[in-house]
């Protein structure tokens, strides 16, 4: 299948347009030519979907210009139905990377004074790391003193998130991402939290210009001349591997680059199902989008299609393999613009020529 070209050019020009700011244009061209997420600068050209090294960018969060003042006490509804307070901002603890990353963003980074290991943003490094996928330490939490502690529902263990609660602190559980339309909710949500509904509106307005200005860089194309992209949910060393479906999280995102959901559209209805050679059969996608650490793990492209059913799809076929960092990839907050972008590129090199 021949994919048709979205230049980083057009990319570049509507953030232009849209947003008008000098750093919006440089979050676009920066991630016309590299992947976002690892560290370092200056990237080459070419990406991994011709089986070459990732590109590099810098993985850095961009606050909003002018530091808020959080107006406190606040009283905020938490998704697990609890009515918390929240009377201090002063140190704040997000029990999840997209969380940090909306923190940070709202320009409230230096009342942060612990990350989740999927915190992975420069701000961020020097954070102690206090939770590891879904694996809370409560005493360490609590040991940091916090003043108000964020959470979503799929933190744990429960009886962790309860320990940090039953000891005094306000902990506020928000509603998970799975899709674009999400983006400005969750950001408000935090926000009114931390006592910034003001930062809050105003971020998420950025965020879904620069979405929207990405997104008109994509000319529309009937259904059967998009291309299938299949999400791939590798871990080579605990020997994971997991074809997504449509409660994955990746759909929205493939759909707005202008892409189809392959296990989406090949009846899976669910988040993940494990792969099997008639799973990608059914789906045939022409692409794959994996995690960058998921793809590592496996041993990269090579490694790649030597899992079981890869190599005869047509992604594998052509070794059209799609790879943005763990860190970002299904956020969807703050820098979804970037994640939509480095899509758009990776999925349409060189005109779309194979």
């Amino acid at each position: 299948m021949r994919l048709p070209q979205y230049s980083a050019a057009a990319v570049r020009r509507a953030v232009r347009r849209r947003t008008g700011g000098p750093a919006a244009l440089a979050s676009a061209v920066a991630l016309a030519a590299a992947l976002t997420g690892c560290g370092g600068a200056g990237a080459p050209a070419s990406g991994p979907a011709d089986g070459t090294t990732d590109p590099v960018a810098r993985d850095v969060v961009e606050p909003l210009a002018a530091t808020p003042s959080p107006r406190l006490p606040v009283t905020v509804r938490s998704a697990d139905g609890a009515d918390v307070t929240v009377t201090s901002a002063d140190r704040i603890v997000p029990l999840t990377g997209s969380l940090s990353e909306i923190v940070f963003t709202l320009g409230l980074g230096k009342q942060v004074v612990a990350r989740d290991i999927t915190a992975t943003f420069e701000q961020a490094a020097k954070l102690p790391v206090v939770t590891r996928a879904h694996d809370v330490s409560a005493e360490g939490v609590l040991s940091l003193r916090p003043t108000v502690v964020l959470a979503d529902t799929t933190t744990g263990p429960a009886e962790a998130v309860a320990q940090i609660r039953d000891a005094g602190i306000a902990l506020v559980v928000v509603e998970p991402a799975k899709d674009l339309a999400d983006v400005g909710r969750r950001i408000g949500t935090v926000a009114a939290a931390l006592g910034v509904p003001e930062a809050g509106a105003e971020l998420k307005a950025r965020t879904e210009s620069r979405v929207a200005a990405v997104r008109e860089a994509i000319p529309a194309r009937p259904e059967d001349e998009r291309p299938r992209v299949a999400f791939l949910y590798l871990r080579g060393s605990a020997s994971v591997y997991l074809l997504g479906g449509g409660d994955s999280g990746a759909s929205s995102l493939l759909e707005a680059a202008g892409a189809v959901d392959a296990g989406k559209a090949s009846g899976l209805t669910k988040d993940f199902t494990a792969i099997t050679s008639e799973a990608l059969a059914t789906a045939a996608p022409d692409a794959v989008l994996v995690m960058s650490k998921g793809l590592a793990s496996v041993g990269g492209v090579g490694g790649l299609v030597k899992i079981p059913g890869v190599a005869e799809t047509p992604a594998g076929m052509d070794r059209r393999v799609v790879s943005v960092d763990d860190g970002v990839l299904l956020n969807y907050g703050p820098r979804t613009d970037r994640v939509l972008a480095e899509l758009v590129e990776q999925l349409y090199p060189d005109g779309g020529k194979k």
